[in-house]
């Protein structure tokens, strides 16, 4: 069905376009704004994103490959949105579960510990932000993250690596994580 729709679009179909890009676009949102970690640029990201797939969609060479290419052109307008503005974000934490639904009273530790998570993500250098991100919240292969970030698969690796170590160095070096530990020793 999706091969259909990008050959009926690349054909000039706005309806087939408009609705590839529904059937992907929360992805790509949710990628841009863990990545910038600001809403309006990300949205400007991915509107820019859209722009270009929509633009240069006849150069896309095969069909199935809609979802890495369309990761690719947000990834690159994150990068080109981060150049612009090198400012810090207040970060927000896009919630994957139902939003209407609210934390539950269980929910108040894995809530605090993804607050943490997201601190210390916007922390990282946006290399290494961008392969967390595309591997372990768009849930994709490293080696797709490499071909969506057009870098060889041991960049890749190196960059996860690297990120992970500093999340957890900073995430143990926090007060909070250090008196957790010092009460579950005692229990």
């Amino acid at each position: 069905m999706r091969r259909e729709l990008v050959a009926r679009a690349s054909g000039g179909s706005h309806d087939a376009f408009a609705e590839l890009v529904e059937g992907s676009i929360d992805r790509q949102y949710a990628v841009a704004t863990l990545i910038l970690r600001d809403r309006g640029l990300a949205e400007d990201a991915v509107q820019e994103a859209l722009v270009a797939a929509w633009r240069d969609l006849r150069a896309l060479r095969d069909p199935d490959a809609w979802d890495a290419w369309l990761y690719r052109l947000t990834v690159r307008a994150c990068y080109r949105q981060a150049n612009k503005v090198r400012r810090r974000a207040t970060v927000e934490f896009i919630a994957v579960t139902d939003p209407e639904a609210g934390p539950s009273i269980d929910d108040t530790t894995g809530i605090v510990e993804r607050d943490r998570l997201e601190r210390h993500l916007g922390r990282l250098p946006i290399d290494q932000r961008a392969v967390i991100v595309l591997h372990f919240f768009a849930a994709r292969p490293l080696t797709e993250v490499a071909a969506v970030l057009d870098i060889p698969v041991g960049t890749a690796k190196s960059r996860l690596h690297r990120g992970l170590e500093s999340l957890r160095a900073a995430m143990q070096g926090e007060p909070e994580a250090r008196s957790g530990r010092a009460e579950e020793r005692m229990a």
